[in-house]
């Protein structure tokens, strides 16, 4: 009989490229992981992994297995989350992958609320940008607070439901001076110089994309994906930035912040879980959470008229 923890060491294996990355994750040795594999290997008599550089990839007979166990992995978690259903309870433990952009203003009362509400919760929470969907099919974390913006195709990964939160604009910051906050053209931004993410990011991209489409390129000076040191440059005077108005403390001293009138940058802030028939008690008790604190973020900080 096929062992559950060795299909889910080749799902992470396959994923991550390499027993060493995948080890990590699993918080084991890459010798366990390795015995766990050929153990596995042994078992159905073909190889399921071959060597690709410094990395491995699974054989013909690896993608099959992997196929079936991305079924059977997701039916073990769709009998768990029948069983919840039945207690009707929110369970002990659940891990949030987050955006740091989002901490302050939604993760934070998210937290808060819960902590009131499911006291018996222990609700890790990951702050990080990077291959947040993928640490959910993994099942590395349960609850993925996201981010897509408007220019980009909207695509999840298999087995995975998103729901939206949040239409969060990108508000021109620069330094105070005058009272003048008026919604801006993108257009009036051609001569300024700009404090952007680097290009490879999703907020590059759609930076890029909004100003070409309002008929220039922007003449970038600094390149950070730090939202911090944006606002700091901002507030200095040295360039003008674009940062998500959930992003932003409203009482942040030193900045103007006005909107975009004509080619506004929106990004679609999302909170997804895995794809089950039966609802997660305890996932849905965090995606609450986590819609409660965007409608009340949005009720208490307008955007700008």
């Amino acid at each position: 009989m096929l062992d559950i923890r060795r299909l889910h060491m080749l799902k992470t294996v396959a994923a991550r490229g390499s027993i060493t990355a995948a080890a990590r994750s699993l918080e084991l040795s890459a010798g366990a992981v390795s015995q766990q594999l050929a153990a596995l290997r042994h078992d159905l008599g073909v190889d399921l992994l071959r060597p690709e550089g410094r990395t491995v990839a699974l054989t013909e007979a690896g993608r099959v297995l992997l196929e079936h166990a991305d079924r059977i992995l997701a039916a073990m978690e769709e009998a768990e989350c029948a069983v919840a259903a039945v207690k009707g309870t929110v369970g002990a433990t659940a891990t949030l992958a987050a955006l740091p952009s989002t901490v302050a203003r939604i993760v934070a009362p998210a937290l808060t609320a819960l902590a009131s509400h499911h006291p018996q919760l222990a609700l890790t929470c990951l702050v990080t940008d990077q291959a947040q969907l993928r640490e959910l099919v993994l099942g590395t974390v349960d609850v993925v607070l996201g981010q897509r913006y408007h220019h980009l195709s909207e695509t999840a990964p298999r087995g995975v439901e998103v729901s939206p939160l949040l239409d969060d604009p990108l508000l021109v910051v620069t330094a105070a001076g005058g009272s003048d906050e008026r919604p801006v053209a993108l257009r009036e931004l051609a001569t300024h110089n700009l404090v952007v993410p680097p290009a490879t990011t999703d907020c590059g991209q759609a930076i890029l994309h909004a100003c070409h489409q309002a008929g220039f390129t922007p003449t970038t000076r600094y390149v950070t994906a730090d939202i911090a040191a944006q606002l700091a440059l901002a507030r200095a005077g040295l360039a003008t930035a674009f940062v998500p108005q959930t992003a932003i403390d409203p009482g942040t001293p030193g900045i103007r912040m006005s909107p975009i009138k004509d080619h506004p940058i929106l990004r679609l802030l999302f909170a997804a879980t895995r794809h089950t028939e039966t609802t997660n008690p305890t996932t849905a008790a965090v995606v609450a959470a986590l819609r409660t604190a965007a409608r009340q973020d949005r009720t208490t900080h307008l955007p700008p008229p």
